[in-house]
């Protein structure tokens, strides 16, 4: 079986990906080849993902490059517009690919799933409400009152007394007259309780119960320490991210869940601090706000391909 692959690797053929897009366009500048080049050269992973890059290419479109300029200098204007046109689903498709290929076949198999953007709310039978944040899977069993996360992130609302039970990679959470967040990162799986209380079973040790308020992180090797958890912070499940004086970076990482393509920033922005209330169906829009507010400047290559600079002050 297929080992799952980091939140690292997925990133990296995502760029990859992008980098063949670009070039496949035709509008790559000097400067993007020599940033294409700069981002090879810096890790051997970038590399082996260009490669593959490459090999997909030529798999998905045997035409040959050299070919497919020559003709397209022609003066036909039709069979320059029907190659251009070739040409961009040459590179769309091993994007594609690419990128598809880095989820495991769990995520592909789930009940229910949610692109990156997207959210879900689920009314279920018994008169639970499930909601799925973005890039999310989950796999539901009613009939043995079982949840399985695959993926992402979900909350859970269970007003009655049949609990459901949340199956995690690492551990279970029992609900019952509660509401429930679970979110599932690299390296753990954090459970915060938004109402009522409910019942952990980790991996490893006791069982053991969280109250409303209070959040925690289960482990391969158990349950962290039991933290505060401020309820309003989820705001996903009302399509809105919120932040409280935070650290731009870590705003930034937390955005780019929600965005498709590539949304990078330079070093010297990640100290600036961030505070709002940001509505998650625009997200062109927050970047403009943060813009505003903030000593920075936006730069679009395309929808996909963002980058945040500091702003140059003008004399």
């Amino acid at each position: 079986m297929r080992a799952a692959p980091s939140s690292e690797a997925r990133e990296i053929a995502r760029a990859a990906a992008q980098w063949l897009t670009l070039l496949e366009s035709g509008e790559a500048t000097q400067d993007d080849q020599a940033r294409l080049q700069n981002w090879r050269n810096s890790h051997s992973s970038h590399e082996h993902a260009w490669q593959k890059a490459q090999m997909l290419r030529q798999r998905f479109f045997g035409l040959p490059s050299v070919l497919a300029m020559a003709t397209l200098d022609r003066p036909d204007p039709a069979r320059r517009a029907a190659l251009k046109r070739a040409l961009g689903v040459a590179a769309l498709v091993p994007t594609a690919w690419l990128i598809g290929r880095q989820l495991p076949l769990d995520v592909w198999r789930a009940d229910l799933q949610t692109g990156t953007g997207e959210h879900k709310r689920i009314p279920l039978a018994d008169g639970s409400t499930l909601q799925l944040n973005t890039a999310s899977a989950v796999n539901i069993d009613l009939g043995a009152r079982l949840l399985t996360l695959v993926r992402g992130e979900m909350a859970l609302n269970v007003p009655g007394t049949a609990p459901l039970t949340i199956q995690a990679p690492y551990g279970r959470i029992i609900v019952s007259r509660s509401e429930v967040c679970v979110r599932l990162n690299e390296r753990d799986c954090r459970v915060s309780v938004v109402s009522g209380a409910v019942r952990l079973q980790p991996l490893q040790g006791p069982e053991m119960l969280l109250n409303a308020g209070q959040q925690v992180s289960l482990q391969a090797n158990g349950a962290g320490a039991v933290g505060a958890f401020d309820a309003l912070l989820p705001g996903w499940r009302d399509g809105v991210l919120m932040a409280q004086n935070q650290p731009l970076g870590e705003f930034l990482r937390e955005l780019g869940r929600y965005r498709p393509g590539l949304l990078r920033w330079e070093p010297a922005l990640e100290s600036l601090r961030v505070t709002g209330s940001f509505r998650l169906d625009n997200t062109d829009r927050i970047l403009s706000l943060l813009a505003a507010s903030l000593p920075l400047d936006v730069q679009s290559r395309t929808r996909f391909w963002v980058t945040l600079v500091p702003r140059k002050n003008i004399a």
